[in-house]
């Protein structure tokens, strides 16, 4: 398992790899593009199929040999070995949201290592933010096609919850009642919706206190915000308090409900 500043440095290649992708996405956000519907109903746009095919040729130089499993691929049928240790990749995370052109999609790069992911980046080229994490955590403002230079990154931090101020954050399009009677019993006062994997990094940068998920997700929407916010102090696990873990290839890489935690811990 990679530790310490070695995972601050695969951090910064995999911020290194979204921003170059970003310049793709971005390229095809500016244009006339078509949405399409896959199989599963979901929707998929130029900008998916671009950035991961960037994505991979890029770590294949960056992590030769360690398996990729990645969204779109898997869609049209790769199914690499895993092993121990792992990437997972979504070209654009929040297509809804970027169809919609609202900005709120991420690009996410992570690496898992023994079911928990210990390395990951999430970019938002629209918003022209990026959070980075590994043993510790950083963002900065940086447009598609930049470089996560030392100077530009700044430490990020979960905050400490305030009394009575309880702050919870929610999927702009998969919200459902669950989630919210799970925030309202929690006691939140407030709540914020955001897309794509942004809903982690607003809990890892403290903006948010906790944010609660219901609703179906994937491993590679959820890896690289997951291992942000771990790097910021919190942690993401089932509603129950029992560990949230990753390569579930019986289930098909499908995630159940989940709570990512801020300061505010799991009772």
């Amino acid at each position: 398992m990679r530790t310490g500043d070695g995972r601050d440095r695969l951090a910064r290649e995999f911020a290194r790899i979204c921003l170059l992708a970003g310049e793709a996405v971005m390229a095809v956000y500016a244009s006339d593009f078509e949405a399409r519907t896959k199989s599963d109903r979901s929707p998929v746009t130029d900008a998916d199929e671009a950035a991961e095919s960037i994505i991979l040729q890029a770590l294949t130089v960056a992590l030769p040999g360690v398996p990729v499993l990645a969204e779109e691929s898997f869609g049209a049928g790769a199914r690499p070995e895993l092993d121990s240790e792992f990437l997972l990749v979504d070209p654009v995370d929040g297509t809804k949201e970027f169809i919609s052109r609202n900005g709120e999609f991420t690009i996410n790069i992570a690496l898992v290592s023994n079911r928990a992911p210990v390395a990951g980046c999430v970019f938002a080229p629209a918003k022209e933010r990026i959070y980075l994490g590994g043993e510790t955590a950083c963002a900065a403002d940086l447009a598609a096609g930049g470089r996560p230079d030392a100077a530009a990154l700044h430490p990020i931090h979960v905050r400490a919850p305030k009394p009575g101020e309880l702050c919870a954050v929610m999927s702009r399009s998969h919200a459902d009642e669950q989630t919210r009677a799970f925030a309202k019993q929690l006691g939140a006062t407030e709540t914020v919706s955001a897309g794509s994997s942004l809903k982690f990094c607003l809990v890892a940068e403290g903006a948010a206190d906790v944010y609660p998920r219901f609703g179906p997700t994937s491993e590679w929407d959820t890896a690289a915000g997951h291992a942000v916010l771990a790097a910021a102090g919190g942690c993401v696990t089932q509603p129950d308090g029992r560990p949230f873990l990753y390569a579930k290839s019986e289930a098909g890489f499908r995630n159940g409900p989940f709570v990512a935690w801020g300061g505010l811990r799991p009772a």
